[in-house]
């Protein structure tokens, strides 16, 4: 996805493409760092949940059947307790997965955080780094490691809110919903600066396309798309509010003498956008996080949102 470029929809070494007209800019020019290291850092926590887990020494029964017993203590649960080979979900109960009764009886709000540094095995862990290093960086390259920081944190935070409110019978864990909050924020990032962009269309189908397909794979069983759709949900209106672009007007006005005309520094609509994503924000998370720790079950308020996460069929069913 960041080898084709799809988001900038026309952006070619550091310009603006516009019908033949570059305008340089200067957000093209940042290093990746932050992205990397929250992939060593995802890595490491992994690392660390497996030596912490211990399959052979708290399994002994199981010694045999352990996955990878070469590796030790980091060796993997048996494939019928977690086929995604990592650790038991107690061990990951443990160390920090997003737990409702845990965080609203307990107290323990600090688990709508640690559960997005967790993942439930290898092939989770991979699938998400992968899509981090791909997203991530190109974020990262063009608008720096405070705002993509921000939108990283903030999206997984509001996927673990939605995910609290509406899955309250199992354990979750994963970065998937700061992932989506990549997304979300690329494709707000398409329609507040759409001015600029040649080959809007294209783009922005592209984006759609893409959103619509990791959305859909939400609703099989045991996969946590209420995070998917909180994490998609608070990157999209971050993206209006931080990835915000001056218009090439105003770009060029910056070159030209003195007393010339001045053009606006930004849209119209992109003053509206920002304010309206800004309060819808403030309001989002106030009432998410009221409605969490007053013991709330999203449920109750829509009878319907359970599909969203899992459609019952022939091959399986859903149980919260």
């Amino acid at each position: 996805m960041a080898s084709s470029d799809i988001e900038r929809g026309g952006v070619k070494n550091g310009r603006y493409n516009r019908e033949n007209f570059d305008v340089e800019t200067s957000d093209n020019e940042w290093t990746s760092w932050l992205i990397p290291l929250f992939v060593v850092a995802n890595v490491a926590v992994f690392v660390v949940v497996m030596y912490i887990n211990n399959c052979p020494k708290d399994n002994p029964n199981l010694n045999e059947a352990c996955v990878a017993k070469f590796l030790g203590r980091l060796s993997f649960q048996p494939l019928h307790d977690n086929p995604l080979f990592g650790p038991s979900s107690a061990t990951l109960e443990k160390l920090g997965a997003l737990d409702w009764q845990k965080v609203v009886y307990q107290h323990q709000g600090w688990r709508l955080v640690s559960c997005i540094w967790l993942h439930a095995g290898i092939i989770h862990l991979l699938a998400n780094m992968l899509s981090l290093v791909f997203i991530g960086i190109r974020l990262e390259q063009q608008f720096g490691f405070v705002r993509v920081g921000l939108l990283y944190l903030l999206s997984g935070f509001g996927g673990s809110i939605l995910s609290c409110l509406f899955i309250q019978k199992s354990i979750s864990v994963g970065a998937s919903g700061a992932l989506f909050g990549l997304l979300g924020a690329m494709l707000s990032e398409l329609l507040t600066n759409w001015t600029i962009y040649s080959n809007k269309a294209a783009a922005l189908f592209t984006l759609i396309v893409i959103v619509v397909i990791n959305l859909a794979v939400g609703i099989l069983p045991h996969v946590d798309n209420f995070a998917h759709i909180g994490g998609f949900l608070t990157g999209l209106l971050l993206g209006f509010v931080l990835l915000i672009r001056p218009q090439i007007g105003w770009m060029e006005s910056q070159n030209l003498p003195a007393g010339s005309r001045v053009h606006s520094k930004y849209k119209s609509y992109q003053y509206v956008l920002w304010v309206v994503s800004v309060v819808l924000l403030i309001a989002g998370f106030t009432v998410g996080l009221v409605m969490l720790f007053r013991g709330e079950n999203g449920n109750d308020h829509c009878s319907w949102c359970h599909y969203l996460s899992c459609v019952p069929t022939s091959k399986w069913h859903c149980d919260n």
